[in-house]
């Protein structure tokens, strides 16, 4: 723990938090303590903290950046692939406690699972240390990417879809889980969008985030064909 604290640049007053923000539920399960003794909850937390404190960054340092602009560059910024990568920089998935069977899997490698550890490590610095830590974990490790990401284009599929849907004068997208396949370890996830009640587009992932933007991405896909006729 001294490690990882070293590499998150803060120091816990209560160590408990930042034990239980690296517990996944595969390990809680396992020990009887279910998805209450996870980081479940924390990630919860964590990720409205991280959206408020990137918008907030955005809002003051372009005060001329139009509201769809500051929506896909946030989008970009706390997207999973982002928040995988930075949990990378500091390493945390060698701390994560992972049951057997997400052990096995490359649990400490899988996306989803270290983006969403970020997030809850991101939480327990805020209840831990207040607003001034979690900005500067933030800072350091998310909004750092900050000028390479307005540099390139959004991956995040959901919100351009959205704006297009809501330009062409349709009903906002709605997401549906249709299945998953696959052990506990090493599930992938379907998932089909639907506006104005049909279903516009398919996609599946190793997440339920990644299942939805994939099927987001094959509507717009889908928009631009028939554009283009």
């Amino acid at each position: 723990m001294n490690e990882l604290e070293a590499r998150l640049g803060y120091t816990f007053s209560r160590r408990e938090l930042l034990e239980h923000a690296l517990t996944h539920s595969s390990w809680s399960n396992e020990r009887g303590s279910g998805r209450l003794g996870s980081n479940e909850r924390l990630e919860f937390l964590g990720d409205s903290v991280l959206g408020w404190l990137v918008a907030e960054t955005l809002y003051l340092r372009f005060p001329q950046m139009p509201e769809g602009d500051m929506t896909r560059l946030r989008a970009e910024l706390v997207c999973e692939s982002s928040l995988a990568e930075a949990s990378e920089t500091i390493g945390l998935g060698q701390y994560l406690r992972l049951g057997r069977g997400e052990e096995q899997g490359g649990g400490r490698q899988r996306p989803s699972i270290i983006a969403d550890a970020f997030e809850a490590t991101l939480a327990a610095v805020y209840i831990d240390g207040g607003e001034g830590p979690a900005r500067a974990m933030v800072e350091r490790f998310i909004l750092s990417k900050l000028k390479t990401a307005s540099r390139s284009g959004s991956n995040d599929h959901k919100t351009v879809l959205q704006e297009a849907v809501q330009h062409l004068g349709m009903a906002a997208p709605v997401y549906r889980m249709v299945g998953e396949s696959g052990p506990d370890h090493n599930k992938v996830f379907s998932a089909q969008v639907l506006y104005d009640g049909r279903v516009a587009g398919e996609g599946s992932g190793r997440s339920k985030k990644e299942a939805e933007q994939a099927a987001a991405k094959n509507a717009l896909d889908s928009l631009r064909a028939e554009g283009k006729k």
